[in-house]
């Protein structure tokens, strides 16, 4: 029911000779014969809940079809069983369904008196095929529709990120409490790994185990260096469950102890993030948040001296405030709405991350050099305000200090 409602939502935004056409992710090749772990398209995910390759979606007023694998007795031997044609109407709710080899035969007919066809380009063997059917029948992204509805998350939704960002904080916390100095970044790493798969979740993306002067680049991913004695770690990492991501960072002292330059530096940051989380409510403009937390690091990096009062404050903190968390970890969603900037609606999902990376530099007193720190929560703008869905992990400096002692 909660496709079929997403379907007919969509199918009322278009005009009624509207044919909508949507497919899956193609399978990644690894090597050899071996293929990456498969992943349905979002967009195919959202709208019908079928998550087997090689599968396409077609949606009018009237009908819902779907193109899927045919059962195949010696493939499912080695991959698995399969839906199959005779159990998609069951199972998915289809009007009809037909092997995915009759595409090419079928989807002219389909679209034969359709008046327009909306379909998003993938880059993939199937687009060969649906551009050839297509001829003379007009075109429009499906885009501009669907990935509206994706950022207005509905009860379903925020329920299973709410489960998502749960799993991510207890993976947080037992990392923070087994980091000692002398462990690899990788044996952190483990520990998100073991604690996902037990709660029947994934990576949401690749984790950032970032010791030291590792975690001033951004996107480090090696997770392959010692954790010293007095540096800090800095750890993003998410689940994602059903299809639904979280996105955590928390930063920490490796001894669990803050030296003074750390405190000061994270206390900063800590500041800038609570202050952007505050002003998130409905109506508020989405650049607000980065507004405000650009204004505190600015004058707090100025106050110890680390920046000048016209200094150029991107050589510290360089990347947004935020963005949007759904299905996607760097979710669809425009940030603009009429050539304008947006305002805050309920039901959207925002991360919180500012940060503040300082770098060896001869300008910069030494106490702060390769202090890298960001700190990032999961948002959920409600009708008055917001809610925290990350709020039970840990971010205050003496939390995680008694945290951190609690081996």
């Amino acid at each position: 029911m909660v496709y079929k409602n997403r379907q007919n939502k969509l199918l009322s935004q278009l005009d009624d000779g509207a044919l909508v056409i949507v497919s899956t992710n193609p399978k990644q090749l690894r090597n050899g014969d071996v293929h990456y772990p498969f992943r349905p398209h979002s967009d195919f995910w959202y709208l019908t809940g079928f998550t087997e390759p090689q599968a396409i979606a077609v949606f009018t007023k009237e009908c819902y079809i779907m193109f899927l694998q045919e059962k195949n007795r010696m493939h499912e031997i080695w991959n698995g069983e399969c839906l199959g044609v005779n159990d998609a109407a069951k199972i998915l709710g289809t009007d009809q369904a037909y092997p995915i080899n009759t595409l090419k035969a079928r989807l002219p007919l389909l679209i034969k008196d359709a008046t327009t066809v909306y379909y998003d380009f993938k880059s993939c063997a199937l687009d060969d095929e649906i551009i050839k059917c297509l001829k003379d029948t007009p075109t429009q992204s499906l885009a501009k529709y669907l990935h509206e509805m994706r950022l207005h998350k509905d009860k379903y939704e925020i329920k299973l990120m709410q489960k998502s960002a749960d799993i991510s904080v207890l993976a947080h916390q037992i990392a923070m409490q087994k980091t000692k100095p002398g462990l690899f970044e990788y044996e952190l790493v483990s520990i998100f790994d073991a604690n996902f798969r037990k709660n029947n979740a994934e990576h949401a993306y690749m984790p950032i185990v970032a010791g030291g002067k590792n975690a001033c680049t951004l996107h480090y991913v090696n997770n392959n260096q010692t954790l010293n004695d007095g540096d800090l770690v800095l750890i993003d990492a998410g689940c994602e469950i059903e299809g639904y991501a979280s996105d955590i960072t928390r930063t920490f002292p490796i001894n669990g102890k803050f030296s003074k330059a750390q405190r000061q530096i994270y206390q900063i940051v800590l500041d800038a993030q609570l202050s952007a989380i505050d002003c998130i409510k409905p109506s508020t403009l989405v650049t607000k948040p980065h507004q405000v937390a650009m204004q505190i690091i600015r004058q707090g990096l100025i106050d110890l001296g680390i920046l000048q009062i016209n200094g150029d404050l991107s050589q510290f903190y360089m990347h947004g405030t935020g963005h949007w968390l759904g299905m996607d970890v760097h979710d669809v969603g425009n940030y603009q709405q009429d050539e304008q900037v947006r305002q805050y609606e309920a039901g959207m999902i925002t991360t919180v991350e500012p940060g503040i990376y300082i770098r060896r530099t001869d300008k910069i007193d030494a106490q702060y050099w390769g202090i890298g720190i960001r700190i990032e929560d999961n948002v959920l703008v409600t009708e008055n305000g917001n809610r925290v869905l990350t709020k039970n992990l840990v971010k205050n400096i003496n939390d995680i200090e008694t945290l951190m002692r609690k081996k």
